[in-house]
């Protein structure tokens, strides 16, 4: 049937949390291996792991969660550790990407171990696959309303890995706050050119990783699983080719 897999996943409410969480353990244990056999990032699967893999340009404004520095490495004193996995390669002639990815390099530096940093080399489709399976959150920080769609988060979503993205692309519509993932401000256009961080946007960011997100993660494992649970069943069932597919036949070619 067309729906038949959308149908499937819808069902994933009801498939048991230490499932989930041993199917994501499995696949996280992989992606720290890879990460450490190819970065020497000493990466432990304990910690709570934040992904981030898309083309480095500077819409894409990758930097975000380094936008204060200090505040970040305070939150982790009190929260919990994090670790955070980055990949993507820039066009050869997109010098803002490349100084992205210097930007990163240089912020792991200044934190100087207090949070494991790995930007992983040569970036395609099976990086990719082991980063959205394995990482425990999935960062999304575009410049509205550049997104065109996000299909990193709805892979991420399908893995049962929820997104804490800006609201822009897929996750204006996919975002549940709380239940399936959560929210970086608003979908107001920006208008700054070149694109550019706002306080209110860090603010946000650093708040639901301080007071919701890590809290949740480290102390009350059963409710993290909860929102993954609902990733997979609220997401990965609406937001998946098989769905696209099925609504251009009935909805475009054959009206």
């Amino acid at each position: 049937a067309a729906t038949g897999v959308c149908s499937i996943l819808r069902y994933a409410i009801s498939i048991e949390k230490e499932e989930i969480f041993l199917a994501h353990q499995a696949a996280k244990q992989t992606l720290v291996e890879y990460v450490n056999k190819v970065s020497n990032a000493g990466m432990d699967q304990r910690i709570m792991t934040i992904g981030f893999a898309r083309r480095a340009t500077p819409y894409k404004r990758a930097t975000m969660i380094f936008n204060d520095i200090e505040r970040l490495r305070k939150i982790t004193q009190h929260c919990g550790k994090l670790q955070l996995v980055f990949a993507g390669k820039a066009h050869p002639q997109d010098q803002g990407g490349k100084a992205l990815i210097r930007e990163i390099f240089s912020s792991r530096d200044k934190l100087n171990g207090d949070i494991r940093i790995a930007y992983l080399p040569d970036y395609d489709m099976e990086i990719g696959r082991l980063i959205t399976a394995g990482v425990d959150l999935w960062l999304n920080t575009p410049m509205p309303p550049m997104e065109a769609s996000g299909t990193s988060g709805m892979k991420a979503a399908l893995n049962g890995v929820p997104s804490l993205s800006v609201l822009d692309g897929w996750w204006i519509e996919g975002c549940i706050e709380g239940v399936t993932g959560w929210a970086i401000g608003n979908s107001e256009p920006h208008e700054q050119q070149p694109p550019t961080v706002t306080e209110a946007e860090t603010n946000i960011l650093y708040s639901k990783l301080e007071n919701l997100i890590m809290p949740l993660y480290y102390q009350n494992r059963d409710a993290y699983l909860e929102v993954m649970r609902h990733a997979i069943a609220i997401n990965g069932s609406f937001f998946n080719t098989e769905r696209m597919m099925s609504q251009y036949v009935t909805k475009a070619y054959f009206k």
